[in-house]
C-alpha cells in the first residue's frame, strides 16, 4: 500500500509539474510557426494589390495560416509597428535611426528584408494626347512652375493641370517630396482621394488630371482590379532623370526599373520584429523566394532576387 501511494505522490507531482510548464510556456511559441498560426501584418495601401496575390498563395500552400493585412497609409503603419500592434509591416520606408534606437531599447531588433522595387505610375485620361512628358516637366509640376497643359503642349485644348494622390499621408506623396528634394507643402492644384482605385476613378472623370499610384496597381491585365484600371486611363511614358531632353521615353516597366532608366523608382521592403519565428517570418521567407518574386514580378514590379531583361527581336 505504502508503495502504491508512493507511486501516486509522484505521478501527480509529475502532472503537477508538467501542467505548471505547459501553463507557463508562452502561448504563441506552441501554437505559432512559419507555416502556422494565426498574425496580423500591416501593409502600405499601395501595395494591396501585390499582397493580396502573396497571401492567396501563401495561404494556399499552407492551409493552417491566417494572415490578416492591414491596409493604411505609411505613416499610419509605421506607427502601428513602432505601438508594437504589429509585429510585421510591409513597406517602402526603412526606420530611421532614432526609430531604431527607440527600439532597441525596448530589447527589440528589427529584420529588414528587401522584396521589391518598386515605381510610381502617372496616369491620364484616355482623351488626353499628351502621354509622352519628360522628367524636367514633371518636376516642374511638382515645384508649382508647371501648371497648365498647354504649358507642356501649345496645342493642347486642356486647361489647369489637377494632380491627384491617394491619400495626404501617403508613401507616394513622400516619395516626390524626396525626390525633388520639397521642404514644403505641394502645390495647390494637388488633390487628396483617399484611396488608389477613387484615383484612377478622378483621372478618368477628369481630363485635366494625372494620378499617381503604384505600378502594381495598373500592370496585370489578367488581374480583375488592375485590368479594370488599365481600361479607363492611360499611362504616362517619362524620359530619363539623366536624359530629359532626350528622345527616349520610359513606362513603369520591370525592365526600366532594373535598368534605372524610369526615374521614379524605390525599394519595398518587409521589416520584422518578431521576437521568435512566427507566422511573419514563414511569410517574408515565402515573398523573398522563388514563388513570391514571381509574384512581385507578375504584379509589375522588379523582384529584389531577379534578373528581368528586354530582347530586341528583329524582323527579316
Amino acid at each position: 500500500m505504502n508503495i502504491l501511494k508512493s507511486i501516486f505522490g509522484i505521478l501527480i507531482i509529475g502532472l503537477s509539474i508538467l501542467f505548471y510548464s505547459c501553463k507557463m510556456t508562452p502561448k504563441k511559441f506552441t501554437d505559432e510557426t512559419p507555416t502556422r498560426g494565426t498574425t496580423k501584418i500591416a501593409v502600405d495601401e499601395s501595395y494591396e494589390l501585390m499582397v493580396d496575390a502573396e497571401l492567396y498563395t501563401f495561404q494556399s500552400i499552407y492551409k493552417d495560416a491566417k494572415v490578416t493585412p492591414i491596409y493604411l497609409t505609411g505613416d499610419s503603419i509605421m506607427k502601428l509597428f513602432m505601438d508594437d500592434s504589429v509585429h510585421v509591416i510591409i513597406s517602402s520606408t526603412q526606420l530611421t535611426e532614432n526609430q531604431l534606437a527607440y527600439l532597441k531599447g525596448k530589447a527589440s531588433f528589427p529584420r529588414t528584408t528587401k522584396i521589391a522595387y518598386d515605381a510610381l505610375a502617372f496616369v491620364i485620361n484616355k482623351s488626353n494626347p499628351d502621354s509622352l512628358i519628360r522628367f524636367n516637366t514633371i518636376r516642374d509640376i511638382f515645384t508649382g512652375k508647371t501648371t497648365n497643359w498647354k504649358q507642356i503642349n501649345d496645342k493642347s485644348k486642356l486647361k489647369d493641370i489637377k494632380v491627384v494622390f491617394d491619400n495626404a499621408g501617403s508613401s507616394n506623396v513622400r516619395t516626390i517630396m524626396n525626390k525633388f528634394e520639397m521642404k514644403g507643402a505641394l502645390p495647390s492644384n494637388c488633390l487628396s482621394a483617399t484611396k488608389n482605385s477613387e484615383v484612377v476613378n478622378f483621372v478618368e472623370k477628369n481630363p485635366e488630371a494625372i494620378g499617381i499610384l503604384s505600378v502594381n496597381w495598373i500592370s496585370d491585365p489578367r488581374d480583375s482590379i488592375s485590368h479594370s484600371f488599365l481600361s479607363k486611363v492611360k499611362v504616362v511614358a517619362i524620359t530619363s532623370e539623366y536624359d530629359s531632353e532626350g528622345a527616349d521615353f520610359y513606362t513603369p516597366h520591370p525592365a526600366y526599373i532594373a535598368n534605372k532608366m524610369y526615374p521614379f523608382i524605390r525599394e519595398v521592403y518587409t521589416i520584422n520584429r518578431e521576437t521568435f519565428s512566427g507566422l511573419g517570418t514563414g511569410l517574408t521567407s515565402f515573398i523573398a523566394g522563388d514563388s513570391g518574386q514571381r509574384i512581385i514580378l507578375k504584379m509589375g514590379m522588379l523582384p529584389a532576387a531577379t534578373t528581368v531583361r528586354l530582347v530586341e527581336i528583329k524582323k527579316n
